[in-house]
């Protein structure tokens, strides 16, 4: 099955809102897209809104697309912002510090609403993540 890519640019951040059927080939696929696209952009801060419907990723598909994924924007972006609003147990945490580990700046949150809080303090505090992310950071 596939999914669906909407891109709205904000004047902080890109938010890239994906739907569709949740599979290891669709987020691959939908993260080198908005790669492309931040690339293309210019776009240093992003907030990704995940609504893929169907069964979660198992350990090592996690893994490895978030090992892949950390390898491919190397330098590329300077914030993330992660919202998998269908998520469960603390999968996304995983993602999270495999990503980290490997130097992509990106955070999990709950809600849109605390992402996009996050991305915009940053925006008017004119700076960028630590990485790796302190402890204080929100979590799932």
């Amino acid at each position: 099955m596939s999914y669906r890519l909407r891109l709205d640019q904000e004047p902080a951040y890109l938010h890239a809102i994906v739907t569709g059927h949740n599979s290891r080939e669709n987020v691959t696929r939908y993260l080198e897209e908005i790669r492309r696209e931040c690339a293309a952009r210019g776009c240093r801060r992003l907030l990704i809104e995940e609504r893929l419907e169907g069964p979660r990723l198992g350990t090592m598909d996690v893994f490895d697309i978030a090992a892949d994924a950390s390898g491919r924007t190397d330098g590329l972006l300077g914030a993330i912002a992660y919202v998998d609003v269908n998520a469960d147990g603390g999968w996304m945490g995983f993602a999270e510090n495999v990503a980290v580990n490997r130097g992509l700046p990106v955070r999990v949150f709950a809600s849109v609403a605390d992402a996009k809080k996050w991305l915009l303090n940053l925006q008017s505090a004119g700076s960028e993540p630590d990485a790796p992310a302190d402890a204080s950071r929100p979590r799932r």
